[in-house]
């Protein structure tokens, strides 16, 4: 059954069936109604835009990810695997959509184009104008990470803050007492991107509680960016003994660095960070890591379907805390 036979038979134009069914723009509900009434009548298995016509909605997810002009690095692509597994579960699809730069109007078809029944947003920076641009549409949504004013909308992340903090306190009870922080890059920073914001104030915490000296570098997503910054902390900081990073791209840059200033971890310098934990354990030696959960984007979509369930329901939100697995990065503090 083709849509002109269902047009046929509804008594409506193609044109109106290719709208009830796609949603791209508004049909009445008593027409709706008797378009399906006739998908009904003839015993169609219905496909996936069938479902929706009779469901008034989608069954598709809207996931806007950064542009693919900034590389997506390997915890980014686990979240995004993560979110359609957990989709297709739940039998929706998934409808990935870049945004910044040159791809406004992309974010702005999933916002306004009713292509989907809500949108998880990741990559969250503290002040962040697609967050508020997506509350002013009243569209279901949440987020993979958390504003500055976390109370108002539903979000999934971890917390950087606490997790980079446990990572000093780690060093620290070892005997470190210059520590550095491999942050994220400088235009990330900057930008006030949640995860790099987060991660240098549980650092700051960290080291002014255990009275250390701390020292904080920005470091591109790449593994050249992580040979560069480690050789820049070696020839300006010789002192530090220990490191914490949440930039898992630059740990093979990082592992080069060391192998070519032939220092061995732990002896020479104790390395802990906040990373997957299949990066954890490429590392020589094995990471010692509060391993990132591969099922953050499975627990967005959990709550994004429970907040289109219920929109009336108040805000509901999730920050994860895994422990820290110690592995054999990290030791005494070296004698110097």
């Amino acid at each position: 059954m083709n849509i002109g036979e269902i047009a046929r038979r509804a008594g409506v134009s193609r044109s109106t069936v290719s709208y009830a069914l796609s949603g791209k723009r508004t049909v009445s509900a008593e027409t709706r109604h008797r378009i399906q009434a006739v998908i009904d009548e003839l015993d169609y298995r219905p496909n996936a835009a069938a479902r929706a016509l009779k469901e008034g909605r989608t069954r598709t997810l809207g996931l806007v990810i950064p542009p693919a002009s900034l590389r997506l690095t390997d915890m980014q692509l686990r979240f995004v695997a993560s979110v359609v597994e957990a989709a297709a579960r739940a039998d929706f699809d998934v409808l990935l959509s870049p945004s910044g730069g040159d791809h406004d109007r992309s974010f702005e078809r999933i916002v306004t184009g009713r292509r989907v029944d809500g949108v998880i947003l990741m990559e969250i920076r503290l002040e962040d104008e697609r967050v508020n641009r997506l509350e002013r549409t009243g569209l279901p949504f949440v987020t993979i990470g958390h504003t500055a004013n976390p109370g108002r909308t539903w979000w999934v992340d971890l917390d950087y803050a606490a997790l980079v903090a446990r990572c000093v306190h780690h060093l620290a009870d070892l005997g470190h007492r210059r520590i550095a922080l491999i942050n994220r890059s400088t235009e990330l920073v900057a930008a006030g991107y949640g995860p790099a914001q987060r991660a240098l104030a549980g650092f700051t915490e960290a080291v002014h509680e255990r009275g250390l000296t701390g020292v904080d570098l920005c470091c591109g997503d790449d593994p050249a960016s992580g040979e560069a910054c480690l050789e820049q902390l070696l020839d300006r900081h010789p002192d530090v003994t220990a490191i914490t990073t949440v930039n898992e791209a630059a740990l093979h840059g990082v592992q080069r660095g060391l192998d070519r200033a032939h220092l061995v971890v732990p002896r020479d310098l104790s390395i802990a960070g906040v990373v997957a934990p299949h990066w954890a354990e490429d590392f020589r030696p094995p990471l010692t890591a509060a391993d990132v959960p591969t099922e953050m984007g499975g627990h967005a979509v959990d709550l994004l379907l429970e907040r289109i369930a219920t929109p009336d329901a108040p805000p509901r939100h999730l920050l994860l805390r895994p422990p820290v697995s110690l592995r054999s990065s990290t030791g005494p503090a070296p004698t110097r």
